[in-house]
């Protein structure tokens, strides 16, 4: 029986790092050779999908974190407290521009990339692989955490408890008002982003402050909500500095940028 007959691959990782300089060696010792070209055809696509699988963070990188112990409870619905803060959103609702309302609505789905104007212009999806899966296991704890407080308190939006004055709410949503969601990934983020890129801190935490603050301007949210998710961002921020997980996905995420703009 010919000696290719009893070859086995049993490391695609391993032949996906082979020497493809000596093909014809590989082929003549371990393959038949009227078999050569759909072995090499079927193994180079299946490496390509195992270098092109997206990375996975090192998290969770919180254990136990409470928002409820962190957060004061929101006031009743139409308590004085509650009256006062909705009338302020009416009044920055009002003055709202298209400009405002536009930027609102793209900004619905929150991403690090909404940071690009305050990080630089080569800051782009794709490029950044690590820092991208670093980001996106911070948004899924986050996330978690956020929509524990939001269903405890069931906290009404403006155009959902007042849906006559605020009747055309620029990005509407389902989920309760507080704390905001998009607040606390925005302050967050930036704390985070500005580990990285700390040249740029102040411009990105004005921009982490901005993606809260546009959701009272087309009043999906209160003042009230976005301080809350100011607060409960900046808690996650710390408690996400003190994983030592997270500081491993960090240190890889900064040697990633170093690396792309040394070159």
């Amino acid at each position: 029986m010919l000696p290719w007959r009893h070859a086995r691959v049993t490391n695609l990782p391993q032949i996906c790092r082979v020497n493809t300089s000596r093909p014809v060696f590989f082929i003549e010792r371990y393959i038949n050779p009227l078999h050569a070209g759909r072995v090499f055809a079927l193994a180079g696509a299946i490496c390509a999908l195992l270098t092109a699988a997206p990375l996975r963070a090192a998290g969770p990188y919180l254990h136990g974190f409470d928002p409820l112990a962190l957060l004061p409870p929101p006031p009743p619905l139409g308590a004085a407290e509650d009256v006062a803060d909705r009338e302020s959103t009416l009044r920055i609702y009002t003055a709202r521009t298209a400009e405002e309302i536009a930027l609102g609505k793209n900004e619905h789905t929150v991403t690090i990339f909404a940071f690009t104007p305050a990080i630089g212009p080569f800051f782009q999806p794709g490029k950044f692989p690590k820092t991208e899966a670093l980001f996106q296991e911070v948004e899924a704890e986050t996330k978690e955490i956020v929509n524990t407080a939001k269903n405890t308190w069931k906290r009404p939006r403006p155009f959902v408890a007042d849906p006559t004055r605020f009747a055309e709410p620029g990005d509407p949503e389902k989920s309760p008002g507080y704390p905001s969601g998009h607040s606390t990934r925005g302050t967050a983020f930036a704390l985070v982003l500005a580990e990285i890129f700390p040249e740029q801190r102040e411009a990105i935490l004005a921009k982490g402050r901005d993606i809260g603050w546009v959701r009272v301007e087309i009043g999906v949210h209160t003042p009230l909500d976005i301080y809350g998710g100011r607060v409960l961002g900046q808690a996650l921020a710390r408690e996400f500095l003190r994983s030592p997980a997270f500081q491993a996905d960090l240190a890889a995420a900064r040697a990633e940028v170093a690396a792309a703009l040394k070159s």
